[in-house]
């Protein structure tokens, strides 16, 4: 598989590193408890660990329970999810907690199999929760992961291909201390974040530089090898402000597509850049406007959030309205409510300048 010598060379200079340089600093580091690793390691997947704590520490004030968690209504742990993006992992996260609080009596599983099943947790995950907390032995294995194996090994076999994933893993597994399982892979997820960096990584002072095929051969920027480009989309969206009195309409966005169980306003979706001429002759317009008169008018400027496949781009007008409309799926709510709200990150910036002033 790989060489034996350059595996414990690896294994022991990075516990080494771990032991006597590594003071990368995380609310959750040594964590015993597998409710609070679960919770912060849902909470890091797509998000920076920079980013995350803040979200992980009012998270544990709010639910520092599971079943605190499973009790809590959906919109109010939504709304403290809000900004992080990728929604599925909070809809995920409220489904486990309640299956544990109902159908395991608040235990949560021990053992890698009974973790994996847990909805929203797949196998580095699993392998993170059981290693942290009951130092079980599986190894994780992420971008972290895949990048310093391939950096250390000289390894071409790309890493999002289905032979990369089988053969990293593979690997991971065989590198790994299954002693001090938990230790390891917590050396070596910090190692990836502040050594062995995407860009810029630290070889001048790397423990293991004189080990490292990418240094010995001066293409540390090569490896990790990818296959497949990612291909995004652009979309516009022109949400519509239509107050009546000192209420809004808003409403649940539903369905499979981005933020779902998140709010929004009225909304008109365009592939590409539309004027005010075209967007009111849009047959969602019409419907909404049929048998009364307006005034429309752009509010700010553009807001812009950057998706995984995809770029949204947001508009936000303000339509004064004379006469009744029909808003049919929408409800309308105070401004003390819409504070309340789960909105996506490009909306509730919108609001952050235009109405918390």
């Amino acid at each position: 598989m790989i060489d034996k010598n350059r595996t414990s060379v690896f294994r022991l200079a990075l516990l080494k590193w771990d032991k006597m340089d590594n003071d990368r600093p995380m609310p959750w580091k040594g964590e015993k408890d597998p409710y609070k690793i679960w919770l912060s390691e849902i909470i890091l997947q797509q998000t920076r660990v920079e980013q995350g704590w803040a979200y992980y520490e009012r998270f544990i004030k709010s639910f520092p329970t599971v079943q605190s968690l499973a009790a809590a209504s959906e919109t109010k742990v939504f709304k403290l999810w809000e900004g992080l993006g990728y929604y599925t992992r909070c809809k995920n996260l409220i489904a486990t907690a309640k299956f544990i609080a109902h159908e395991l009596n608040g235990e949560f599983p021990s053992s890698y199999d009974a973790i994996l099943d847990l909805k929203g947790i797949g196998p580095y995950t699993a392998a993170a929760i059981a290693s942290f907390a009951y130092n079980l032995p599986y190894a994780v294995v992420d971008g972290n992961v895949f990048r310093i194996l391939a950096r250390y090994f000289g390894i071409d076999t790309a890493i999002d291909s289905a032979a990369g994933k089988r053969l990293f893993t593979l690997m991971a597994n065989d590198l790994l201390d299954k002693k001090q399982a938990g230790i390891y892979n917590q050396a070596l997820m910090d190692f990836g974040a502040v050594m062995c960096k995407p860009q810029l990584p630290i070889c001048s002072t790397c423990p293991l530089q004189k080990s490292c095929k990418a240094y010995a051969d001066n293409r540390v920027n090569e490896w990790p090898v990818k296959e497949k480009k990612i291909i995004k989309k652009s979309r516009w969206f022109y949400y519509l402000i239509i107050p009546q009195g000192k209420k809004i309409a808003v409403r649940k966005r539903t369905g499979k597509d981005i933020w779902e169980n998140l709010y929004e306003f009225p909304l008109v979706e365009s592939t590409k850049a539309i004027s005010l001429k075209k967007l009111i002759q849009t047959a969602a317009f019409k419907k909404w406007m049929e048998g009364a008169s307006f005034v429309i008018s752009p509010i700010g400027t553009l807001f812009q959030q950057q998706l995984t496949h995809q770029t949204i781009k947001g508009k936000f007008l303000q339509v004064q309205i004379k006469g009744n409309i029909s808003l049919a799926g929408y409800e309308m709510v105070s401004l003390k409510k819409l504070s309340t709200l789960p909105f996506p990150k490009l909306i509730a910036a919108f609001l952050e300048k235009e109405y918390r002033k």
